[in-house]
């Protein structure tokens, strides 16, 4: 709910100048309710049976209430309405007012940021000339991108953007996350944005480029977003902008979803890396014991010459791509060679050697 601004009168003034009437205009409000489930615990006798009357002292009447399957919205609270949910107990007494109480309820519909649609890249770029009239110093570029366009709080934003400069003017480029609250009522639409975090670069002379590899912007605690009101929405967007002196800032706004159930998996950056990754990876290929080594006695300890005649070789490696169908950080090669055997003051081989020679030992 919230109250229209009053409008201006015409001729109300004087020589006839439209003057703005005091006081607050037409209230707009609206309200959907989604739970309505009530519960009698102290069921009224049948007829010709005594009313049931507690004695003087505490009295406790558990209940329990089973939510809908179907997805309910978000609890939230803003600046021209709020989602709330909560349960609320009445005591009603036959020859005195009614007793009440209420403990509010917090319900989040989950956002499961990896599904595919939230998955996808988002790309943008935009060029503005600089200057006035027929004055122009010359463009600026900015091209932006993000790796998702779903997001969980708490977590960091990496931002690729490219800045080109060909102005005669000392820019700053920077970029925020916005959140905007949209109000359904009446036919009347009241919106509030704000912003809820940023992060600056550095100053971009004329003439200068300057890159964002992954510059990193973290996201507050928020409310997730809301779409599925139809008379509260709660968006997200990520705005890159350049700011420019003495003309209006080229910005750039990519959308963002705030979600409950964070990515799990590689994200397409490190997706990216690893099918660029060009160093030999044939040891991956090498297949392993299906069953470890037992550790080997210390009677059963060889020279290193005729461990070597007894290892068998290595497979020839084969294909990467034929044997690798995970991700290349979830293989580890098992350790082939026997574990050193266990510490002992008996030597099996003893040598000739006097017995004022000094030993060391080393743990």
């Amino acid at each position: 709910a919230w109250s229209e601004s009053s409008g201006a009168v015409p001729g109300a003034g004087t020589w006839g100048v439209a003057v703005r009437a005091p006081g607050p205009g037409p209230r707009r409000e609206a309200e959907v309710r989604y739970l309505d489930i009530r519960q009698s615990l102290l069921r009224e006798p049948p007829e010709g049976e005594e009313s049931l009357i507690l004695l003087d002292g505490r009295h406790e009447f558990p209940f329990s209430f089973q939510l809908p399957q179907e997805p309910l919205v978000t609890s939230f609270t803003g600046k021209y309405g709020s989602i709330q949910y909560y349960v609320k107990a009445v005591l009603e007494r036959p020859a005195a007012p009614d007793q009440s109480v209420q403990t509010e309820l917090q319900i989040i519909s989950h956002i499961d940021v990896s599904s595919p649609a939230l998955l996808t890249p988002v790309l943008r770029s935009q060029e503005k000339m600089v200057g006035c009239w027929f004055f122009t110093s010359g463009p600026v570029s900015l091209s932006a991108k993000i790796e998702r366009k779903g997001y969980c709080n708490g977590e960091a934003i990496p931002i690729y953007a490219e800045i080109e400069n060909c102005s005669s003017r000392l820019i700053v480029p920077k970029a925020a996350i916005f959140q905007t609250q949209t109000y359904l009522a009446s036919g009347k639409t009241k919106t509030f944005r704000q912003m809820v975090a940023n992060v600056r670069g550095n100053h971009i002379a004329s003439g200068s480029t300057d890159t964002w590899n992954g510059k990193t912007l973290k996201i507050p605690p928020v409310s997730p977003s809301i779409l599925d009101c139809c008379i509260i929405r709660v968006e997200y967007s990520l705005a890159v902008y350049i700011h420019i002196p003495g003309a209006k800032k080229l910005m750039i706004e990519m959308p963002l979803v705030i979600g409950t159930i964070p990515c799990i998996g590689f994200s397409s950056r490190n997706s990216s890396i690893t099918s660029q990754f060009s160093m030999d990876m044939s040891w991956l290929a090498l297949t392993m014991p299906e069953h470890p080594e037992a550790p080997p006695n210390y009677a059963d300890v060889v020279s290193e010459e005729e461990f070597s005649r007894h290892v068998p070789a290595y497979p020839l490696p084969i294909d990467c791509e034929e044997q690798l169908c995970c991700p290349v950080f979830a293989y580890i090669q098992e350790f082939r060679f026997q574990p050193p055997p266990l510490y002992s003051e008996i030597d099996p081989h003893p040598t000739d050697v006097e017995e004022t020679q000094p030993v060391s030992f080393m743990l």
